[in-house]
C-alpha cells in the first residue's frame, strides 16, 4: 500500500530502507517532524500500520486510544506519532529512551540530519538497564548463545529445551546483524528479529530489538565505538525558539506484572511548573497530558 509521509523541512523520508530521516533542529530547539495522519483499510492492524511508517506498535497505541489494535474500524483517521520532542541528553550517537521504545541515531559525520526507529527492550522480569557505554562489536549473522537462565525459562513456560548455541540462520532470534554493547560483561545487544512481532514493545530478555530493515540499515552506518546512551525519560519538554512551551508524555514502563496494564502516574518537574504558574489554560493542557499520556506532542503555552 502507498506509504505517504507529509512533506516538510522538519521531517523527511530516507531513501534507504525504511529509516525515518529528520533534519536536525537548531540551536536549542527539541521540536522536530510533522504529525501525520491515516485512514485505515479494511483488513488493517495498527501493527500493520506500524510497520508501514516504521514507527512502534504501542506508540501507535498510545497516539489513538481507543482504537481496537488488531481489528480498527475502516475509515478511522489514525494520528501517526511521526513529530517527537527529542530527549534532554546529549545529541551524540546512539540515544535510545526506554519510555517511549524509540532508538535515536545522531552521526557524528553529518551535522544536518538524524535518524529515529522504533525498538523492543527487556519485559517486566528483565528490564533494559539504563547506561552509557559504546559499540564494542559488530556481527554479521550471529549465533544466539542462551544463558542458564533463558534456557531454563524456555523449558519450563514453553516446554522446548534450547541448545547451548543457536547457529545463524532463520531460526536465530537475533536476526542477521547485532552489535555488541561494552556494558554489563557484553551481554547486551542491539539486534534484529527473526519474527514479526514485538518492536515497539516489551518483550525481550533485556536487548535491543529492531525491524531487520532498520538494523541492516544502522548497522552499516554505525562505526564500532559509538556512544550509546539509555535513558528513560516519559516526560520531554521544550521551549521552542518563538517561546512555545511543548510537552510529550509517555506511559512509564511497567516495574511488575502488577502494574502491567494500569495506569502509572507521570509527576512534572518543578522548573515545568515554574513556566506555566498562574496561566490556568496551561495548567489544564499540562494535567491533561499527563492523564492521558498520548506520546503526542502537546503545546502548553506561547512566549513564556
Amino acid at each position: 500500500m502507498f506509504r505517504s509521509f507529509l512533506l516538510s523541512l522538519a521531517c523527511l523520508t530516507s531513501l534507504s530502507a525504511n529509516a525515518i530521516e529528520y533534519q536536525r533542529p537548531d540551536g536549542d530547539s527539541k521540536l522536530v517532524g510533522t504529525m501525520e495522519y491515516y485512514q485505515v483499510n479494511e483488513g488493517d492492524s495498527l501493527a500493520d500500520i506500524a510497520n508501514r511508517y516504521d514507527v512502534g506498535f504501542l506508540a501507535m497505541m498510545e497516539a489513538n486510544k481507543g482504537v481496537d489494535p488488531f481489528l480498527p474500524d475502516p475509515g478511522t483517521l489514525l494520528t501517526i506519532p511521526t513529530q517527537l520532542i527529542l530527549p534532554d541528553v546529549k545529541r551524540d550517537g546512539i540515544v535510545i529512551n526506554l519510555a517511549e521504545l524509540r532508538l535515536y541515531y545522531f552521526p557524528a559525520d553529518d551535522k544536518d540530519r538524524m535518524y529515529v526507529f522504533p525498538i523492543g527492550i527487556g519485559r517486566v522480569g528483565r528490564e533494559t538497564p539504563k547506561m552509557s557505554t559504546t559499540v564494542s562489536q559488530k556481527i554479521e549473522n550471529p549465533t544466539w548463545t542462551p544463558t542458564a537462565n533463558i534456557r531454563k525459562e524456555y523449558r519450563e513456560k514453553h516446554d522446548i529445551e534450547l541448545p547451548a548455541v543457536v547457529p545463524a540462520g532463520p531460526e536465530n532470534p537475533l536476526g542477521e546483524y547485532a552489535m555488541r554493547l561494552s556494558y554489563g560483561k557484553g551481554q547486551y545487544l542491539i539486534h534484529g528479529t527473526n519474527k514479526d512481532f514485538g518492536i515497539g514493545m516489551r518483550v525481550s530478555s533485556g536487548c535491543i530489538r529492531m525491524n531487520p530493515w532498520d538494523i541492516e540499515w544502522l548497522f552499516n552506518q554505525v562505526p564500532k565505538g559509538t556512544a550509546v546512551q539509555v535513558i528513560n525519560q516519559p516526560l520531554k519538554k521544550t521551549v521552542e525558539p518563538d517561546g512555545s512551551l511543548y510537552v510529550e508524555v509517555h506511559q512509564p514502563l511497567s516495574r511488575s506484572e502488577e502494574q502491567v496494564g494500569t495506569h502509572k502516574p507521570v509527576k512534572a518537574t518543578k522548573s515545568l511548573l515554574n513556566k506555566i504558574e498562574g496561566d490556568q489554560d496551561a495548567e489544564k493542557r499540562l494535567s491533561s497530558a499527563l492523564v492521558l499520556q498520548t506520546g503526542i506532542p502537546k503545546e502548553l503555552k506561547r512566549d513564556i
